[in-house]
């Protein structure tokens, strides 16, 4: 199964996606978008920037120690974010996970309200 873009529709009426990998795994995730054609070309967006690795910020939390990347744009604008994973072996292959399937990937839409 290849990985996919789900978009969403937040509580707040705006709308987030996620990149899914092909196990199912949430592996980025993105701002909210005032409307839905806004994270629409987020997604091409992040299709576009994932294969660059210089578009990957690897960062360290402060509040916890755990590690996570930003996925930036051209302008240095985030357009993803990770999750927190317990080592930095862990966030590189996540990384590494969305510069797979994040160019090809489908684009779903979730039917369930969700909060962001």
């Amino acid at each position: 199964m290849p990985g996919k873009f789900e978009l969403k529709k937040a509580k707040n009426g705006e709308f987030y996606f996620n990149l899914k990998a092909s196990n199912g795994e949430t592996i980025l995730t993105s701002e909210t978008y005032k409307s839905r054609r806004g994270a629409l070309n987020g997604i091409k967006s992040v299709q576009k920037n994932a294969p660059d690795p210089k578009r990957f910020q690897t960062k360290v939390s402060e509040k916890n120690g755990q590690f996570f990347f930003n996925l930036r744009a051209g302008n240095h604008e985030v357009i993803g974010r990770s999750e927190m994973y317990p080592t930095e072996k862990a966030r590189d292959a996540g990384a590494a996970s969305v510069m797979k399937h994040a160019p090809d990937a489908a684009v779903v839409e979730a039917q369930a309200a969700a909060g962001a």
